[in-house]
């Protein structure tokens, strides 16, 4: 006895012996290759990429890498500059309300400390200097906020990374390619 399925692309064939004394019975089953137009086509069709393919997809994901990568670490960068002007912006209308109670700046309050900046405010009786110097990421960046009588508020960057443009005694510098006042 022999049957016939259609199996995917394969036909089944199911032969079924009996011996005779019907004590046992195998199950033969063998397959046969279809030659059909749909099996031509698929054997035909891309299953994967080239070689040359996956080499040009490289080397585009690293040409744009190469290009986006500065650029991230420099707007990253930035975000942590914000913690230092922050910092003294809040720690100079501080230190004016401790003025206007007391008369004094001596014993005012200075900025706490972040985790990319460390503050420190001495103050005199009549004036004060805040000073934010890097830490970590931002340790090459060091700025100052000063208050005289004379002067009156003046921003001051003391160092920046050797790319951003270096030191400016009238101004913040807080972004790459800044120029100084």
């Amino acid at each position: 006895m022999v049957s016939l399925w259609k199996f995917g692309t394969y036909n089944l064939y199911r032969q079924r012996m009996v011996r005779s004394d019907d004590d046992w019975s195998c199950l033969y089953v063998t397959f046969a290759k279809i030659k059909s137009k749909e099996n031509v086509i698929m054997t035909k069709a891309s299953k994967g990429f080239t070689l040359i393919e996956m080499m040009i997809a490289v080397a585009i994901i690293s040409i744009l890498a190469s290009i986006a990568l500065p650029i991230y670490t420099d707007n990253v960068l930035r975000g942590y500059l914000v913690d230092a002007t922050n910092g003294m912006a809040s720690a100079q209308a501080q230190l004016e309300q401790y003025y206007q109670d007391n008369r004094t700046y001596v014993g005012g309050p200075c900025a706490a400390n972040t985790a990319n900046f460390k503050f420190s405010c001495p103050p005199t009786a009549i004036d004060y200097t805040i000073t934010a110097t890097g830490q970590g990421p931002a340790s090459a960046f060091a700025y100052s906020y000063t208050y005289t009588v004379a002067k009156g508020l003046v921003k001051a960057t003391s160092s920046t990374k050797a790319s951003w443009g270096g030191a400016c005694p009238t101004d913040w510098i807080v972004r790459k390619g800044q120029s100084c006042p």
